[in-house]
Parts: structure tokens; sequence; C-alpha cells
């Protein structure tokens, strides 16, 4: 059994988590928040502040060595105008964390309130209230393939919906957290954080210290989870540190409780979606015209890249012939969006899936087969006109229709609704398509290396930017060296984070890790492959070798073989050396961003899902009582591994099917804790068939293929189809709660 690289310091407690570090003279900082959406700052007293038990300094933006923040991002600390609540405008660093929190709270920010826009629906109008002098939208993806008008005037039968999706959290068991210490000596700036994309924090640390990037070190300590946060959210928390640090000459530490990450943390874009279809009596469909508008809140982040995802993944994965898709995100006063696991999958997700099932139902067909007559194919165009290649789709869809057995399930659902007047059964299916990393349309870094170097002793160091968030990246690449050069597991020692002795691997989102920095570590063990198979050739007289446990022989002839190690030996022996880098690329991709056709990504990965729940038809209550989830990893380097992968995206996925919602009212955040935040537990969980696939791509190492994002993608849709299957009801507005479901729409909190 190959135990996980990290799983022994987890399990036994010895794992350290940055609000673990103490250091000689560590001080404590705690930010000083704007109260209201939007406004000008006209004075800030910390007077009181200064004058109590601990405090060692205030900061303000002024006391910025560089700069707040790039345009348009959200600032370390505001100079002059706060854009929503939480905004951070004051610095209070004191010997211990409860004397920075009482001074804080002392600190008095005189704010001139501002018109707030608080309705991303109407920032683009005439009269709307601007987040930023710029304008309020953020970006515009469109696409546009052959005439979605005439097509929709012409088809047999055509559908109008509305979906929408709300803004929800990365909820991590750690909060956002970081600790920073100046070295005087060498003007080295060392910040020790959990983040999943440590290059860009060395950039935005550096930016507010006015230094040089080699200034600055990012050494990742152990993260508990990420989500797709942990990103900006940690280059506020660094830079407040390291400012502090540096002014004072001392090691500081940032660590937001509860409340201030729900108030601070990015979290996933809320989304206004208005689907119009036009189908024939089969169920083909014709044409779609679709309009999105995400809420990106008052700030920039990812949001480029989760706008496009959306213009290209709204149609689903089906063939539509004709399309018309615009999708818009605007700035709003609100707390900022970001990426959130699937990357804005999850919500258009949840409107293509739903509206297949409208379509079935309205035409009395089966949802599956409806689906299957519009699925991707091989050969076959995308509804953005990429010729389709590799499409596992139909071989996902045979094995969900095997686990679940629909005809039979359907049967014992119908017998046990005709005995259940309260309560009702129900079962809804959902089908998945998602483009690897970045994408044609992307703004990102779609680039890795990795490092290897092979000890004398056979012992193995891997080095890759890759972060560990949870998602079993660090073993990821260790499996990628022991099946590619036979090196046993034990002998395999991932190398941790670190910006100054690593190269940029990107970030870790976007389901680009395997493909990636797997990629990466796979071409630089080839490169090493290669030379110890030279060095074999004396003994074995072939170059057509198979490395194996520990051994070199002739492939096909096992019986011809020579000890690894002794080859690592001569190696050695004749002053070579095995150390190699190996990079990977993403090649230019045909992509019209102008109309938005063409190949959108490199590669896709494929599942499908059912959902059977039992719904309280009286209250509304949801219980998902079982899930199939078919995910096609290409190459499972850990089938248990990627079976718990699976299991915690459908956790996921359940709580923003049926529970998960951050309620705002006037800008502000009404549910700041987990008492009113509700996520799933145990006892929510259902009964859970995860079905791993094994159909090697083309990019990744041994053709493995992502799985982190689309775990929890199609979960929702699955989940509201078995709802309106089982109740009748059909909720377009998630989370699909207990108001949803007995009430046909939501209650506001006051």
């Amino acid at each position: 059994m190959k135990l996980r690289k990290d799983v022994l310091p987890k399990v036994t407690g010895r794992a350290v988590y940055a609000n673990d570090i103490v250091l000689p003279g560590m001080v404590y900082a705690k930010v000083v928040r704007s109260t209201i959406p939007s406004g000008r700052i006209r004075s800030i007293d910390a007077s009181a502040a200064l004058e109590m038990p601990g405090v060692l300094r205030v900061f303000t933006a002024g006391d910025i060595p560089g700069i707040p923040s790039q345009p348009r991002e959200r600032p370390v600390l505001c100079p002059d105008r706060v854009r929503c609540v939480g905004d951070g405008v004051a610095l209070v660093v004191a010997e211990s964390p409860e004397e920075a929190a009482a001074a804080a709270a002392a600190v008095r920010v005189d704010l001139e309130p501002l018109p707030a826009l608080l309705d991303a629906e109407r920032a683009l109008d005439e009269d709307a209230p601007l987040v930023h002098e710029t304008g309020n939208r953020i970006a515009r993806y469109v696409t546009v393939r052959g005439d979605a008008e005439t097509a929709l005037a012409a088809a047999p039968h055509v559908l109008r919906r509305r979906y929408t999706t709300p803004r929800v959290q990365h909820v991590c068991i750690e909060t956002e957290a970081a600790v920073a210490s100046y070295d005087p000596g060498t003007g080295e700036t060392l910040v020790r954080c959990p983040v999943n994309s440590p290059f860009p924090i060395r950039k935005v640390v550096s930016e507010t210290l006015g230094c040089p990037m080699t200034d600055v070190r990012v050494v990742l300590t152990t993260i508990g989870a990420s989500f797709g946060g942990k990103n900006y959210d940690i280059a506020l928390a660094a830079s407040r540190a390291a400012m502090a640090s540096r002014l004072l000459c001392r090691p500081c530490k940032v660590v937001l409780n509860r409340e201030e990450s729900i108030e601070e943390g990015t979290k996933r874009h809320p989304l206004f979606a208005d689907y119009t279809v036009g189908f024939d009596g089969e169920g083909k469909l014709l044409a779609m015209k679709i309009r999105l508008t995400l809420d990106g809140g008052a700030y920039t982040s990812k949001t480029f890249p989760v706008t496009s995802r959306m213009a290209i993944e709204g149609t689903g994965p089906y063939q539509v012939p004709h399309v018309d898709t615009e999708a818009v995100s605007v700035y709003t006063n609100q707390v900022y969006s970001d990426a959130l696991r699937g990357f804005g999958s999850p919500q258009v997700d949840f409107c293509s899936e739903s509206l297949m099932d409208e379509i079935a139902a309205y035409l009395g067909k089966d949802p599956v087969a409806v689906r299957r007559l519009n699925m991707l194919e091989d050969g076959k165009p995308s509804a953005f006109g990429q010729i389709m290649e590799d499409v596992t789709l139909p071989q996902c869809l045979e094995a969900l229709e095997e686990a679940v057995d629909f005809p039979a399930r359907r049967e014992r659902i119908a017998v046990y609704n005709a005995s259940h007047s309260r309560s009702k059964k129900g079962l809804g299916v959902a089908l998945l398509h998602r483009g690897e990393s970045f994408g044609a349309a992307g703004q990102g870094i779609d680039t890795a290396s990795g490092m290897l170097s092979i000890q004398p002793d056979g012992s193995v160091s891997v080095c890759s930017s890759i972060a560990e968030v949870g998602q079993g990246g660090s073993s990821m690449v260790a499996h990628v060296v022991h099946e590619a050069l036979g090196i046993s597991w034990e002998k395999i020692r991932y190398s941790g984070v670190d910006t100054t002795f690593l190269t940029d691997a990107g970030p870790t989102v976007a389901t680009r890790g395997t493909v990636f920095s797997g990629g990466a570590v796979y071409r630089a063990a080839g490169q090493l492959r290669e030379k110890l198979t030279a060095y074999a050739e004396p003994y074995l007289h072939t170059r057509e070798v198979t490395f194996e446990d520990g051994e070199i022989f002739e492939s096909g002839n096992p019986g011809n073989r020579v000890p690894l190690q002794k080859v690592i030996g001569d190696v050695f022996a004749a002053s070579d050396h095995l150390n190699a880098l190996g990079y990977m690329a993403a090649p230019p991709l045909p992509y019209d961003k102008s109309c938005g056709v063409g190949d959108a990504y490199l590669s896709y990965v494929y599942g499908a899902a059912a959902a059977e729940v039992t719904v309280d038809v009286r209250t509304g209550v949801v219980s998902v009582d079982e899930y199939f989830a078919v995910h096609d990893v290409g190459h499972a380097f850990d089938k248990a591994e990627a079976e718990g992968q699976i299991r915690g995206g459908v956790c996921m996925g359940v709580g923003y099917a049926v529970m998960e919602e951050l309620e705002m009212s006037e800008g502000r955040i009404q549910n700041h804790n987990l008492d009113s935040y509700i996520i799933p537990t145990a006892l929510d969980m259902p009964k859970t068939t995860p079905i791993v696939l094994e159909i090697p791509g083309r990019y990744g190492p041994f053709g493995a293929k992502g799985l982190g994002e689309p775990a929890t993608c199609i979960v929702a849709p699955a989940i509201v189809n078995a709802v309106a299957d089982a109740a009748g009801r059909r909720v377009r507005d998630l989370p699909a709660n207990l108001e949803q479901v007995a009430l046909g729409h939501k209650v506001k909190k006051k």
C-alpha cells in the first residue's frame, strides 16, 4: 500500500500549518475594515488604539512602501476609497492577537458614504453607480456560431428559461493565514503561508514592499484546504504581515478568524442566466441563445477566465449547430468573486443540465435518451466549433446506466411513491464535459516545470511548484516518477514549494495540475530514463527496456535484467549526473476570441452522474439518498485516492445543490459563521458510488486526466433534476432548500 506523501504528518498532528508557527519576537496584526459598501475615507483616528496595552503601530495605506494594489484589484489597505464591506483601511500591530483585536476595535474611521451598486443586472445601466472609474464591466466573452435567431424562429419547439445560482464560499477548515519575517542583513522577506499560487503571491508581496521579487521568498506551509481560495486572499494576508515585519523588523503573523474569513474571502460568482432553446419533436437541439451575467463583486481577481469558461461551456456537452452566447461579468459593491472548485463550470452545468431535463419533460421523453441524442461525438463539432477528439462521454453514460439500472430503479421509485403521500422519491441525471486548464480564452499561465534529482543511493528528490491543497498533487508527481523509473515509493521524496529554489508551475487551479505539473515531471523522468537506458545498454545489449521494481530489463525478455542501483552507480562513477528539468506548455490553439469559435481547450474531461432523492413534499426537506458518479480519469495512479476525490466533490456539490448561500443585505453579509452558513455534514452525505474509468488521454502523464474540479461540477443539476422528478416542482434558483422546494421561492432573512 502506498501512503500519500503528506498523510502521516496530517494524521499524527505533526503537520505545520501557518497558525502553528511561533517565532521569537513575533507580533500580530489585525485589520480595521470598512463597514459600508461604498465610500470615501475622510479620516482615520488611531489615537485611542495607540494608547492601548501592547500596541506597537497602526499602519494605513500611506505607510505601504510600494503600492497598495494593481488597478481594480483589492488593496492591501485602501488609500482613499472603500468599495465593499470588509475592505481593509488600517492595520493594527500588537504584541498579542488579543491586544491587536482590541485595539482594532478602538480605531475610528470616518467614511463618507457613496452610492452603492448592489444589483449586478443593473451594473451596465446608464445611471448605475460606478464601482471603478473605468466602468462596471469586467469582461465580455461570446460564442457566436451559425444563425441562432433564424434557427430559433424556425424551430418546432422553443423554451425560454431563467436560472440563477448563488454566492457561496470555500469554507476551508483552515482560514487564511501568513507569517512573515524580514532579515535586515540580507534584505529578504520570508513568507510562510498556505496558498495555491505561490508565485503570484510573491509578486503581490514584492509590489507591496516596493522591492524586487527576488527579495521575497514564499514557502508553502501545510494547507488546510483551498478549493480555489487561498489565492489573492492569501496575498492580502501575506502582504500585510510582510509590511509589518519589514517596517518593525520583527516577525509578524496574520490569521483571520472565521467571521473575518467569511467577510473578506472571495466567493463563487453568482450567475443570472437566460436561456432560449429551439429543438425538434425528438428533442434534437437546433439552436441556443444564452445571456449570462456574472456578479464579480468589487474587484477583478480571476473573473476573466471564469467568464470565458462560462461562455464556452454554457451549452453543456452537446452538439448545437446555432449558438449565440454572451457572458458578461460586472463589478458591484459586494464581496468580490473568484475561483471556487469548478471555476465557472458548476453554474452553467446547472443551467444546461436543468434545461435538458426541461426539454425532456416538455416532450414527454426520457431525459437520458434526449441527452444521448445530442451529446458530443468524436469527429463532430462542439457548440463552439471545435472538432472533438477523444470524447469518452458515451462510455461514461454507458457505465452510469449499468450501475444505476434506470428501468429497475424507476420501477422501485414508482412503487414507493404510490404508497407514500408525504414523501416522494425522484431520480435525476447530468452529463459533464470540461476543458482542462485555462484554455485559449483564459487569462493564466499554461506552463509547468518539474525537477528530478536521483541520488547515488537511488533515492529521488521531486521538485514541483504544484501546491498540495489536499488533492494529492504531491503524491501524483511521486507516482509519475515511480511508474516512469521503477523506483520504490519509499525512496521518492517530494520537496515542498519554495519560490527561491523552484520554477513557476502556474497556479494549482483549473484542473491543470495532473496534466501540466505531472506532465513536466514525466518529461524530466523521461530524460533520466534515456540516460539510464544508455548506461544499461552494455549489460542488456538493447535499448528496448522496461523499468520496474528497481530493475531494468529487456522488454519481452524479463530474464535479461540489471539492477537499477548498479546502473545509477555507473552514472556517478563516470562523473555524470542524474538531474533533469522537465517543462510543459500548452501549444497555441486556433481560437477566435472575437466570436468564441475554435479550439477552446487542449483536452477535455468527461463524466456522468445520477442522484436519487427523497423529498418531504410538505416541508420541502430534500434528502439525497444515493449518488452515482462516473468520471474518466485517463489513468488512476491510485484508484482509492481517485474515489476519495470524487466523494469529496460530491459533498461540496450537495451543499451547492440544497443548502449553501451567502445571504447579503445592503452589501452586508448576513450569515457570518457556520451556525448560519450551513454546509453538509456526514449525516447529509448520500450513499455514493464512485466509478473510475481509465481511458488514456493524449496529454497527461500515462494518459492521466484531471479530476479535482469535475468531481463537483454536475452534482447540483443531478440532485435538482431528481427533486423535480420527485416533487413535480422545478427549482431554477439554487439552492434547492426547503423554501424553494415547498414554496417555490426564496425567503429572505431580515
